[in-house]
Order: C-alpha cells, then structure tokens, then sequence
C-alpha cells in the first residue's frame, strides 16, 4: 500500500475518536466535576506514559520487521517477533507495579488533590496500573503490523479504542453514576480488548509460527540495544509533554489543571496529521535506508514541506480562533482562563509537528542513541526553566517554556537528520 494511502487510513484512525472526544469531553467534565476530571486525565497521560515500559520494543520491531523484509530474510521474523513480545509482556508487568507502587503517594500527596478525592485518586491510579502491561503488548504486536506496513488493520483497531477511551467513561457514568473508579476501569477494559483484537491479523500473516516459535537471545539482545536507547527517548519525550501537568498540580494545585490540560490535549490532537504521516513513513525509510539513501532523502524532504504547508494555517486559525472555539465548545468563563494558553501553545504545536519528520529518520536508521541523548539534555534544561516560568508566571510561563523546547528540538532534530541522509 503506498505512503498516501496509509496515511489516509492513519488520519482516520487517530481523527475518528475525535468526534466522540468533543462531545464527550463537556459531559464528562460537567459530570464528575473539574477537580475529577482533571484527575481522568491525568491517569489517561499515565497510562500512555507508563506503557511505554515497553522499551522501545515496539518500535524496534517495526524497524527490524520492515529492515528483514526489505533485505529478504523473513526466515527469521517468527523468532524475531517471539523474542519482542516475551520483552513486552514482562516490561508491562514491572510498568505496571511500579505505578500500583506509586497511586498512594501520588493520590495522597503529590498531586495536591482535594481532600475529598484522594482516596478516588489512589484507587484510580491502582485500577489504571492494569491497563499498563495490556498497553505493553498492544504496543509490540502494533509494531509487527507496522513492519508489513498494515496500517487498514491498524488504524481500524485504533478507531476502536480511541472511541472506547472517550465513549466508555461517558456509558460508566451514564449506567453506574460519576465514579471516577469505574470511569478508569472503563478504559483498562477497552485496552484488554485492544490486545486481543491486535493477535488475529499477525496470525493471518505468520499463523501461529510466531507463538510456538524458540526465544532467539540473539534476537533478545540486538532487540534491546535499539530497545534501550529508544526506552530512554521514549520516557524522557513524553515526560517533557506530561511534566507539566503534574507540576501545575503540585504547584498551583489540581482544580487548575483542567484549564491547562484541556485546550493542551486537543491541541496535541493537530499532531495526528505529522504523525499520520511519520508513522507511515517509518517502515518505509527503515526499509530504504537499509537499501536506497538517496531516495530515503528525497522522500524525507518532500515529507517536511507537506507538513510545513499544512500545519502553519491550522495553528493559526488555532491561535487566532482559541477565545472564540473555547467559548463555543467549554463555555466563556472557561474561554478567558484559557484562551491566550492555546493561542501560545498553538505554536509550539507546530513546531512539535514539523519535528517528527525528522525524528522519525533518525530513529529508522537505528540511530536511537542520539534522539535519547537529544531529550535528555532538553530534560535537564526544561524542568528547572518549567518550574521557574511556573513560580512566576502561572500557567501562561509553562505554556511558553514548552514553546521555547519544542522550537529548539525541532533544530537540533532537523541537524541529525540531515546529517544522517548524507552518510
């Protein structure tokens, strides 16, 4: 199937629950309340985060799947997925204790919650750990079909969860009352579902060849040195996207989350459009790095200048739409407590967007190091400037200093991949 098409189908995979998202999300937050809903959405940034305990396992294998297959050597893709997926599953359970480990202290005091929610955070945040090691395996076995570029399967099984994760809270409260503890045990029976769904189309590929195959050490191991440098971008990335959310809770406290976290994650929606896009191209420039550098670098450059045209009118029409969209989907007393959040956010979207592009090259020519080593230094800039901008500026000082991140990301970022598609 070609770029464009998949594409397509990755755009409607990650747009679709969007529709649900809108009309969900003003129920939601009306029912269980601003605090509580704030509290939802923080175990939904935690259950993306702490899956990926994953290692870096699903990406690897989409680059190893698709670099086997490029080369001709399928032989060994049984032995290859066996290995990954044993990884996955055992990272998914220590992910998954440590934030059961984790839900007391964070419940109780970390996220500076009310006193009357407390005990719904921890056990929240406990019932969320479930959903950890079953995201886990998701992530390994999505890996696998995105090395056979299988991205209709892909992305109808994604619609699916994503209408599960806003649609199943909303039918929680609706047939058992606002609990926030059934409401999150509502998405860890969405992510079950997922996992099982994700092992009939690898079967159709591979039959059960892959199950009764031997766990190759060899495998284990080339796996876990793309695994681990992709581990250490893939906890530290996300972390400078969630960070400060929670340090807005500790800080300012949790009932501000909300007007912070909101207009946030649906900006963080725009994304879908570059990472449509990127997730496509991943297996392809895997496979054409291995065999064809000078195409792999014309397709990198076409790729930059189609997101570039696209992403530059929908951030303005963000920027300068936010007090009038807000007010019209949340309400006017919402609007002006998050209005100039959004306009200034917009353009750290862009930036974030454009960024993928050349992420995605780096990390397909195995060069996973460098994109940790990236994140890591960014970390330790970003924390301290967060917590400053946050003392003395409120909520408007983190919106910028994740602007100012995101902007000197996308440089670095654009200076590897260059270099990388001269070699």
């Amino acid at each position: 199937m070609s770029i464009k098409k998949n594409t397509i189908w990755n755009l409607a995979g990650t747009g679709a629950p969007l529709l649900v998202g809108i009309f969900s999300i003003p129920y939601l937050m009306s029912e269980l309340g601003v605090e509580a809903f704030g509290i939802l959405t923080l175990v939904w940034a935690l259950i993306g985060y702490f899956s990926l305990f994953d290692f870096g396992l699903g990406r690897a294998l989409t680059q190893k799947v698709a670099s086997q297959r490029a080369l001709g050597i399928t032989h060994e893709l049984p032995q290859l997925i066996k290995a990954g997926l044993v990884f996955t599953i055992a990272a998914g359970i220590i992910g998954g204790i440590i934030l059961a480990l984790l839900a007391a202290p964070l419940g109780y005091s970390w996220l500076n919650v009310s006193i009357l929610l407390r005990k719904n955070a921890v056990y929240s945040l406990a019932i969320a750990a479930i959903g950890i090691p079953l995201t886990t395996i998701t992530t390994g076995l999505r890996g696998v079909l995105e090395g056979y570029e299988d991205f209709k399967k892909i992305n109808l099984l994604k619609m699916l969860l994503g209408v599960a994760n806003f649609g199943l809270p909303v039918i929680s409260i609706i047939v058992f009352g606002p609990v926030l503890e059934i409401a999150v045990a509502s998405l860890v029976f969405a992510r079950l579902l997922n996992m099982v769904l994700h092992i009939y189309p690898i079967k159709e590929k591979l039959g059960w060849t892959w199950i009764s195959a031997k766990t190759s050490y060899a495998h284990v191991r080339d796996l876990w040195q793309f695994g681990i440098w992709m581990t250490i971008s893939n906890i530290i990335s996300p972390l400078m996207v969630t960070a400060d959310r929670f340090l807005i809770s500790a800080i300012i406290g949790a009932a501000s989350v909300a007007y912070y976290t909101v207009p946030f994650d649906a900006l963080i929606r725009v994304l879908i459009i570059p990472g449509a896009l990127t997730a496509a191209l991943f297996p392809r420039l895997s496979s054409l790095i291995s065999t064809d550098i000078v195409v792999a670098n014309i397709l990198y450059k076409r790729s930059v200048l189609i997101v570039v045209k696209v992403m530059i009118p929908v951030c303005l029409i963000i920027a300068l739409g936010s007090y009038l969209g807000l007010s019209l989907w949340l309400g006017v007393d919402f609007a002006k407590k998050s209005w100039m959040l959004t306009s200034i956010l917009a353009f750290g979207i862009l930036f974030n967007g454009i960024a993928q592009i050349p992420f995605a090259v780096i990390q397909a020519s195995g060069n996973v190091r460098t994109t940790a080593l990236i994140h890591f230094f960014e970390l330790i800039a970003y924390v301290p400037l967060l917590l400053i901008a946050l003392k003395f500026f409120g909520l408007l000082g983190a919106a910028g200093i994740w602007v100012l991140r995101v902007g000197m990301d996308l440089f670095i970022l654009q200076s590897v991949a260059k270099s990388t598609l001269r070699k």
